[in-house]
């Protein structure tokens, strides 16, 4: 059940986003209040320029106050950080989370990642990790040094 907080928070993100959408960071569709799917373009002068991806966004009753879900849906960037079934390896989503942190803010350090990579590549156990990964990356006992 969603409370009025969770509820007037998302509705205000929505707003925000709505009113700034970018050329990198655009809204795609928002038909449920507690799923949204985001574009992100990859940034010029990068590996992933003018590339499209998609995020989905799953909001969990008690967010702000728990993170979202947040995975690529679709194409997936080749990224260490980032494995073949969508599932993200970013602090904030996980034990850095912080209630203030925004839907636009998520999007720009997933943004930021990308834009700071050297090499396409899988993480290194990509394959491994698909295998055993649970549905929902926050089920991952996540390590922040490259690997899970």
């Amino acid at each position: 059940m969603s409370s009025p907080m969770r509820t007037k928070r998302l509705l205000r993100e929505l707003r925000q986003l709505k009113l700034s959408q970018s050329r990198y960071v655009s809204l795609d569709t928002t038909d449920n209040i507690d799923k949204w799917i985001v574009r992100l373009c990859g940034v010029e002068g990068t590996l992933y320029a003018d590339e499209e991806f998609t995020l989905l966004f799953e909001f969990p009753a008690d967010y702000p106050i728990e993170a979202p879900v947040v995975t690529f849906t679709g194409k997936t960037p080749v990224h260490p950080h980032v494995y073949s079934n969508g599932h993200i390896c970013l602090s904030i989503l996980y034990k850095h989370w912080c209630p203030v942190l925004t839907v636009d803010a998520i999007c720009q350090s997933v943004l930021s990642m990308l834009s700071s990579c050297e090499k396409k590549e899988r993480p290194e156990r990509d394959q491994v990790y698909i295998k055993q990964a649970k549905a929902s990356p926050k089920d991952t006992v996540w390590i922040f040094d490259g690997t899970y």
